[in-house]
């Protein structure tokens, strides 16, 4: 389907606003014929031709149709190539009924348009130019986000972030690709036009952005999609009425018998503009039935793919069985080395200030909270935020949010990484030099800068939205 499209310099017409009944709908309409297309239908207030308008002008006036009129409406000029798509481009302001909406694209559909693919107007900018392919992936990732930090990553990849990072290596990384490709042509007469120490350097300074990069990606991927936070605990530690004082409605059931919840239950909350998915479990205990003993493995299921962990305590519990609890600490602990982990003793409203202390005195860094009485929800969701690291926001560092860069880079690395070994080897130049190739080849792939896959370019676009 897209491979097709490609060849093709056909208009395109989509609904750009999302589909019902609204105050406003755009239609958008891109093509080399677009503005000629629209001039026959169009009729302005002011009598002049659509086509001898100057680019980003708009023009009030009416659609019609065999003298009928369909709509007033404001239509937008935008000529090649000074457009979104690189093609020229005319954007129709309608009134929002469903009914004109879906009368003005039939017309234009008989009349030289075809109905535009999922993302074909943006698929059309990167082919004309206009975005490299990361930055068209980005265009996805601003209108999906929904919260600060994803639509900041977003826009900071739209305007270039990931490429910016690589534009200067892969330059320098080809232009010694060229000298060593001319070495080759000169094999016989053993001579060296790359010079090996900055060669070397080189490599070093690549495989060392690429690390960066790949390692940003935990983060990027967790800002763009919400960081997954896990409660867990023993049954009746009140984990379900965190869960619903943290979103102030009854999400999850709450009952005085161990081993409610028996399934994991998820929802998002946006804090100080970056997403957490929330995932109450259930309790962990031995038992011996079979339905919550398939939720605990669920529990510990959660608990390996979250970036953060609650693990909440029974404060009256802790106090009266210290030791045992300061165990069972340090077994999760053990258990999940490598997360973040966010100690919390519930139920302090039933405590004396003496024992509150005695608790903080010996846990470190534990949170004292009372999620049936609201107490330390204010502290719980400040220490949230300040487990994020936010700093690469702040200072405009490149993050990796999207999967297929992650695989080209750790594909590039690979690459990178055996031309390292081949120049300490000093094996033959023709041998690493087909592993320079490869480290370009993924690299290029992420901005489109190589010969992209047909399908990969199909797929990527297949996920936009129609009429983007």
């Amino acid at each position: 389907m897209y491979i097709c499209n490609m060849i093709q310099n056909d208009s395109i017409i989509a609904l750009a606003t999302p589909s019902g009944i609204g105050a406003i709908s755009v239609i958008r309409i891109s093509g080399e014929d677009a503005i000629n297309i629209v001039s026959k239908k169009f009729n302005s207030i002011s009598g002049k031709k659509l086509k001898n308008q100057k680019t980003h002008t708009i023009h009030l006036g009416h659609i019609i149709e065999n003298n009928r009129i369909i709509d007033e409406v404001l239509v937008s000029v935008f000529k090649n190539p000074s457009s979104y798509t690189g093609e020229n481009v005319v954007e129709i302001s309608c009134h929002g009924s469903s009914y004109i909406q879906q009368e003005i694209i039939q017309l234009f559909l008989k009349n030289g348009c075809r109905m535009a693919d999922n993302g074909e107007f943006t698929m059309r900018a990167f082919l004309n130019g206009k975005m490299d392919l990361s930055q068209a992936e980005a265009v996805a990732d601003v209108i999906a986000s929904n919260s600060s930090a994803s639509h900041q990553l977003a826009i900071q990849q739209m305007r270039g972030g990931i490429t910016n990072e690589l534009k200067d290596l892969r330059t320098k990384l080809l232009d010694f690709a060229a000298l060593i490709e001319l070495e080759l042509d000169f094999s016989g007469e053993d001579v060296e036009f790359a010079d090996r120490t900055k060669f070397k350097e080189l490599v070093v300074t690549i495989s060392s952005v690429l690390k960066k990069l790949i390692d940003s990606f935990s983060f990027g991927n967790a800002m763009k999609n919400g960081i997954p936070v896990a409660i867990i605990g023993e049954p009746n530690v009140g984990k379900s009425t965190l869960l619903n004082s943290l979103f102030n409605e009854e999400k999850a059931i709450v009952s005085e018998i161990a081993g409610t919840t028996r399934d994991a239950i998820e929802d998002e909350l946006i804090i100080e503009g970056v997403a957490f998915r929330f995932i109450d479990t259930a309790g962990i205990r031995q038992t011996n039935d079979i339905v919550e003993s398939i939720g605990i493995k669920k529990t510990f299921e959660k608990a390996e793919n979250a970036q953060l962990l609650i693990f909440l305590i029974d404060s009256n519990k802790f106090v009266s069985s210290k030791s045992s609890f300061l165990e069972e600490i340090k077994i999760i602990k053990n258990r999940f080395p490598n997360k973040r982990l966010l100690l919390i003793a519930n139920k302090i409203d039933s405590l004396p200030e003496k024992q509150r202390k005695e608790i903080t005195t010996s846990v470190k860094d534990i949170l004292l909270l009372s999620a049936k009485e609201k107490i330390g929800i204010t502290t719980l969701l400040k220490e949230l935020t300040s487990l994020v690291n936010r700093g690469a926001l702040s200072n405009n560092e490149t993050i990796v949010t999207n999967s297929r860069h992650f695989e080209a880079l750790n594909n590039a690395l690979n690459a990178i990484n055996s031309v390292q070994e081949g120049i300490d080897l000093k094996i033959s130049t023709d041998l690493f030099s087909i592993d320079i190739r490869e480290c370009l080849r993924h690299l290029g792939n992420i901005t489109g800068e190589y010969d992209v896959d047909k399908d990969i370019l199909g797929h990527i676009f297949s996920n936009f939205c129609i009429g983007k």
